[in-house]
């Protein structure tokens, strides 16, 4: 325990030192971030972060707030009411092909690799993804999975026009797709496994088409920010990048440590169904061989053009954007403190 509390006070005088104009304020300067959803694993870094101090011993006063969902988030970021927040980029890209005279961009992003999933019953007809086709899948018009399976229907070579879409609230969806109402679920792969435990239909039971298995090569949820943050104060959002980045590595390296801080936020939370979570949100997006070489939160120009690409198919927009107009890697840290922990 000693040992871990010299290596969090290391890392904080780290981070200390890349903000000294903060310091020289005498005062913490506000900062207002969404995590685009409730308390749970898909928030663990930044919670954690909040709870080692990093964010306070970068200067900055940060309220973490929860959030319903990426579109909601987006627009709350959009209008000023938060600096930056945890959204998918998709949904990022759909806004600003919308309202180009007002512009977000991602700043670091948090799933290198495409969480999106489509849930089907493993003793059931559908084997294969191109057995979606014409089915009756359980998926709200602003669920990312949903938008962007046309993409996932186009890399498996199947029609997906033919699918029947229904639009029930997540809870009741969960419910009634263990009870045998729906063909499938689409839902974040993470979500809709331990939500689907939850209700007793464990992994065993069940079959995910991996979006990010299957030919997309979007990314994920990124931190997302506003134009007038990151012009006003850049030196804020840096600082706040890098904290969250040392966060998430330290979340990935310890998810248990992680987990605790989430049930520290939350009391009601099921810790032992987050660390589970957690794991998951690791293996399966975050710790993979391109964040093994760049670090948390790099991107490359290739995954960035197919995440528009995909994302202009999907949603069918009218125009493209340029890389410039959804992504900046300025205030991302160093590449030595974005690197994760062996």
């Amino acid at each position: 325990m000693k040992r871990r509390a010299l290596l969090h006070s290391a890392a904080a005088a780290s981070l200390l030192g890349a903000t000294p104009f903060l310091r020289a304020q005498g005062s913490l300067q506000r900062f207002k971030f969404n995590l685009g959803w409730k308390v749970e694993a898909s928030g663990a870094g930044f919670v954690l972060a909040a709870q080692r101090g990093y964010y306070r011993q970068a200067g900055l006063d940060v309220a973490v707030d929860t959030g319903n969902g990426s579109a909601a988030a987006i627009s709350l970021v959009a209008t000023g009411a938060y600096d930056a927040a945890s959204a998918d980029l998709g949904t990022m890209i759909e806004f600003n092909t919308n309202n180009p005279a007002n512009k977000l961009s991602a700043v670091a992003i948090q799933y290198d690799l495409n969480p999106n999933a489509v849930i089907v019953r493993k003793d059931g007809p559908i084997r294969s993804a191109a057995d979606l086709a014409g089915r009756t899948i359980v998926g709200q018009p602003f669920n990312a999975s949903r938008k962007m399976f046309p993409v996932l229907a186009k890399a498996q070579g199947f029609d997906g026009s033919g699918v029947k879409w229904e639009n029930v609230a997540p809870d009741i969806g969960y419910t009634r797709f263990v009870k045998g109402d729906f063909d499938a679920l689409a839902i974040f792969y993470f979500t809709g496994l331990l939500n689907l435990k939850s209700r007793g239909m464990g992994a065993d039971q069940l079959r995910a088409f991996r979006y990010s298995e299957l030919g997309v090569n979007s990314y994920g949820n990124g931190i997302v920010a506003a134009p007038k943050p990151m012009a006003e104060s850049p030196e804020a959002m840096r600082a706040f990048v890098k904290a969250s980045t040392q966060g998430w590595i330290e979340a990935i390296a310890d998810p248990r440590a992680a987990a605790s801080a989430l049930k520290a936020r939350d009391p009601l939370l099921d810790e032992a169904i987050e660390l589970e979570r957690l794991q998951l949100i690791i293996d399966t997006t975050m710790d993979t061989p391109a964040t093994r070489r760049d670090g948390w939160g790099a991107a490359t120009t290739p995954r960035l053009q197919a995440t528009i690409d995909e994302t202009v198919a999907a949603f069918g927009l009218a125009s493209r954007l340029a890389i410039a107009d959804m992504w900046t890697d300025r205030f991302l840290p160093a590449p030595a403190d974005r690197r994760l922990k062996a």
